[in-house]
């Protein structure tokens, strides 16, 4: 049996939330999905600390920008300044428009940065796109423990 894997969906919206862990769900890839819905709950996931202690290393983050609290360009850099997280490739998955949010993700590390369109036949692309390309063709880094 494979082993699953670790999505990390960092995303304040619950529709949009559910709407891609569905997607994700229905991949012919194995994988668990798991969401937090603000920057700090992110950290604290991906350093696994207070509630998240337990939680598994992730394979993949999407990351929304514009997150309560602590903001989704503060996690991207804290993620790749960070000798134990730097390796986990990093989706950016925004409705920002804004040219200097694509650059400035660009200039902190981010794997990749794809907008969310606005209609629900157009979002439900990507995440099958996402799917596709990261969970079926990239090979994702060895899990590092």
């Amino acid at each position: 049996m494979l082993n699953p894997i670790e999505i990390l969906l960092i995303e304040d919206n619950p529709a949009d939330a559910e709407l891609t862990r569905e997607k994700m769900k229905s991949a012919k890839i194995v994988n668990e999905v798991h969401v937090v819905p603000d920057g700090v709950a992110a950290i604290q996931f991906l350093r696994r600390q207070g509630e998240f202690k337990d939680a598994p290393r992730p394979d993949l983050v999407l990351l929304d920008l514009n997150l309560p609290g602590k903001d989704g360009r503060d996690v991207l850099q804290e993620i790749k300044t960070d000798s134990e997280l730097k390796l986990i490739p990093v989706v950016v998955l925004t409705s920002s428009e804004a040219e200097e949010d694509v650059v400035r993700s660009y200039q902190l590390h981010a794997n990749a940065y794809v907008r969310k369109p606005v209609d629900l036949i157009g979002y439900k692309t990507i995440v099958n796109a996402i799917d596709s390309f990261w969970l079926g063709i990239v090979r994702l880094p060895p899990h590092l423990r």
